[in-house]
Formats: structure tokens, sequence, C-alpha cells
């Protein structure tokens, strides 16, 4: 190695030994500045944690005694227990809501979004008598009860926040006919139930029919207008083309009362038939299958139909359907007697609603089942399958054929000529 390069590699030595020395230098310097902040911080801390004492002596922060509030017998609120005082923060809080029709009380519980609490063991006391929630669906029904005033109470229910005063409510003597506010509570879907033991509606209008049926479109004309009721079994409908096929006017069911268990049920296809039919210029009416055993059913389902309605104005009455239900039916067997209640009960909830009502049925339904006389002041809805009725009795409706067909519907469908606006 020549001196030149001995030279280079002396000096290169050299300087990485002082880059060595510098960094570490620089390290130990960073080091002590660190420690100095936290030392600073540390003092800072202890400054901040003294407190003066009555006595003017100053202290240090562990000399608090921070379970004093525990002798404290004013710092809770006596009047809330811890669980109550939890719960208060929830949000799980029930209400009561309470319905009498006639010598009854339904009692429905309620949380905070206002839907019915179900699934849960629910207890109640009625002027301190306790009752259960047996099916878990949020409602408590009581019957046979005597007219005048009762204070209903929820019992505890664990993670929830009862109401802490009783529910003051009055059971009536007698039924009035006006409509269930609170009814939107207790209509189902059919995804909730089993249509097919439900939706059993089976009327007899066919059995009677004869070769003289007329299955054809009848024109309006002359003061009758030609239309056709509807329902699911129906399915998707072309309105634009019902009408242009010359239909005036469809009645629509809404919904139904379960053939088995007597749930409350909306007609899955209800609101896209009636906005359908309204936007392609078909006036518009309501029907209701019934399986009310009794008064106070029929303003529940009348108090139904016309929730579904939502308040609009409509061109033809709001119809009860009176047919059987295949024969096992909760209603098949009424006396006349009760099924002509039941239909009264029904009309005069809707007229008090300020709608129309009425009352559809068969020839055989009206001469054996119903007490005519007493519904003659309600619109009549015949069903009879013959070019010229034989029923005796008044009707301003007539359905003629289930046999119809028409464009932008398939299957078959019900025909009917109306005399309302003559």
């Amino acid at each position: 190695m020549d001196s030149k390069l001995k030279r280079i590699t002396i000096l290169c030595a050299v300087f990485a030994v002082l880059l060595i020395l510098s960094a570490v230098a620089a390290i130990n310097l960073l080091q002590r500045q660190r420690a100095a902040e936290r030392a600073s911080m540390r003092e800072g801390e202890a400054s901040a944690s003294q407190h003066t004492t009555e006595d003017g002596v100053s202290g240090m922060e562990e000399d608090i005694d921070y379970s004093a509030f525990l002798g404290d017998e004013t710092f809770f609120d006596k009047d809330q227990s811890e669980y109550e005082k939890l719960l208060e923060h929830t949000g799980k809080k029930l209400s009561l809501f309470a319905t009498s029709i006639e010598k009854d009380l339904r009692v429905q519980v309620l949380d905070e979004t206002g839907t019915l609490v179900v699934g849960k063991e629910l207890y109640i006391t009625l002027n301190g008598e306790e009752y259960k929630d047996l099916d878990q669906d949020g409602v408590i029904y009581v019957g046979d009860l005597s007219p005048g005033e009762y204070e209903v109470a929820l019992l505890e229910l664990e993670d929830y926040k009862v109401p802490s005063t009783p529910l003051t409510i009055h059971v009536k003597d007698k039924v009035e006919y006006t409509p269930i506010d609170d009814i939107s509570l207790l209509i189902h879907t059919e995804d909730e139930i089993d249509p097919e033991k439900e939706d059993t509606e089976d009327g007899d209008a066919r059995e009677d029919a004869d070769k003289t049926e007329i299955t054809e479109i009848q024109p309006s004309e002359g003061g009758r207008s030609f239309g056709i009721d509807v329902s699911k079994w129906n399915k998707e409908i072309d309105w634009e083309a019902v009408k242009a096929s010359g239909v005036e006017f469809a009645i629509i069911r809404c919904g139904y009362r379960g053939s088995s268990t007597g749930t409350l049920v909306e007609d899955p296809y209800f609101y896209q038939n009636i906005e359908g039919a309204r936007k392609a210029g078909v006036q518009v009416g309501l029907y209701f299958f019934t399986q009310a055993v009794s008064a106070v059913e029929a303003v529940e389902e009348a108090s139904m139909a016309l929730c579904l309605c939502g308040g609009r104005p409509l061109d033809y009455p709001i119809f009860i359907d009176t047919e059987g239900a295949g024969g096992n039916g909760r209603a098949d067997g009424l006396d006349m007697a009760t099924r002509t209640q039941v239909c009264e009960a029904f009309c005069e909830t809707i007229e008090s609603a300020g709608y129309d009502a009425g009352v559809y049925g068969s020839r055989n339904w009206f001469r054996s089942r119903l007490d005519m006389t007493e519904l003659d002041s309600n619109v009549i809805w015949l069903a009879e399958y013959r070019e010229y009725p034989e029923y005796e009795g008044k009707y301003q409706m007539w359905q003629y054929t289930s046999d119809g067909s028409i464009d932008g519907i398939e299957g078959r469908v019900d025909f009917n000529i109306s005399y309302l606006k003559e």
C-alpha cells in the first residue's frame, strides 16, 4: 500500500470515529432533556393535587375521603330505587293503552316507540286482580266486567321501567259504534300468520248459479255502472288496461279476520290496488271479510277498515262481506240475530266516521242467515249468478258472475253492476 492510500484510510477512520462520538453525545443530551421534562410534569401534578383544608393547612389528594357521600342520607333520592335510577337512562320504558267497547277491557303494553311488547311474560292488575298475557302478544283482554272505573297497573318486568302510577279506565256498559283509536296495533300482515288456515273465504253464490248466468262485461249505461271487485286472489293488476276495458268502479278488499284465530289481517295487495285504481281513474269502494262473532269484534273490523282507508275519500261504500269460511270458520255457526247484530255494528261504526256502509252476501245468505229488515238502511250488495236475480228484497249493487274475464287481470274476475248512481 503506498503512502497516499494509507493517509486516505487513516482520515476515513478518524472521520467515522468522530461521527460516532457526535451521535452518542446527541442521544445523551436528548435523554437528559426528556428526564427534566418528566420531573417538571410530576412537580406540576403534585402542586395541582394539593388542596386547602378548613384550618388552612395544605394537604395532598390522598387525604380526600371519597366514601363520605355514603354517610349523607340526602345524597340519594329515597323515592327511587337503584333499579329505577338505572332504567331511567336505558330508554326501555313501557306504557299502557286501554280501551273498552262493552263490559270489557283490552290493555295493550307498548314500548318507548309505541310498539306492542311481544314475547314477554306480562302481568297486569285490574283493581288488584292479576291477569297474564297468555299468548305474549302484548295485549291482555278481560271480558265480562261490570261497568265502572278500573285501575290498571303493569307489574315489574326485568330490564324495563313500568309506569309508576296505575292507569284509570272506564269500562262501558254498552257498545258505542265509534272507531277504535288504537286498532292499528292489532293489524297483522300475512307474513305473521298462516294464510291457508286464516283466509278461507267461501261464498255459496257459485252453488246457486244456473245456466242463465251472464259472464260478459255489461256496459255502463242508463244510470247503471259496470265494475269489479278484487283482492289478493287477483294478484298484480294493470289498472290502466282495466279502465280501458270499460270498468267504472272497483270494490277492493282491504282486509279480513282470520277464520281460525280471529286475527285481523291486511290484504297484501290493498294499497297497490287502491292507488293503482285511483291513478287510472277508476272509482273505488272497500270491503272487509268478516269472521266476527260479536258486535265488539265487528266494531274492531270496521275500525280496521277505516284505519286502512286512512281518511281517503271513497266513491262507493265500505262493505262487510258476510260469506262463510268453508264451514269451519269461527263465525260460520252464528245464529241469525248475532250475525245481524255484527252487520249492524260494522255499518254503524263506518257511518259514524262519515262513510257510507253496506252489506255483501248471496241470495241464500240474505234469506236464511240475516234479518234483512234490520239492515234495510244500508247499501245491499247482492251476489246471485243468473240472468235475472230471484232475490225479493231491495239491493243497490249486483254481483252477477265470478267467471268474468277482463284485460289487465289474469284469471277469473267478479263482475258487478251498480245502481247507486241512478
